[in-house]
């Protein structure tokens, strides 16, 4: 089953399989499927004709993938430009939200930056 230009996993329930779609979360998710009056435990294959209509009419109503990363996209690149606060983190490639940075700020920062140690040299065995 395709969504929004999307697969669907066949394999896994409507109410995890509609998180595949960026900007549907676990909450947004269980929200359609109870709009569209369909069971949450149901698998994509399952489906009738009728309930895939009701689903693509509800996320038609919904901002999602592309629309959706362009407007965060805009968000952002309006605060680089404004030099706000978390702008300037963003432009730095930080933690934006007040996250501690001398350690575990790795996700933002990447993996690529490893610890060398405590800089303390051994004693030497003679």
């Amino acid at each position: 089953m395709r969504l929004l230009g999307i697969t669907i996993p066949d394999n896994k329930h409507m109410e995890i399989a509609l998180t595949s779609l960026y900007g549907v979360g676990r909450s947004s998710a269980k929200k359609i499927l109870a709009d569209a009056k369909i069971d949450p435990q149901k698998k994509p294959p399952q489906l009738t004709p009728h309930e895939e209509s009701t689903i693509r009419k509800i996320l038609e109503e919904i901002k999602l993938e592309g629309d959706l990363k362009r407007e965060v996209a805009g968000n952002i690149k309006r605060l680089k430009d404004i030099k706000a606060y978390r702008g300037v983190r963003h432009m730095r490639r930080l933690p934006t939200r007040g996250q501690r940075t001398k350690t575990n700020s790795r996700t933002v920062r990447g993996n690529t930056r490893k610890t060398m140690g405590s800089g303390k040299r051994k004693a030497e065995k003679t």
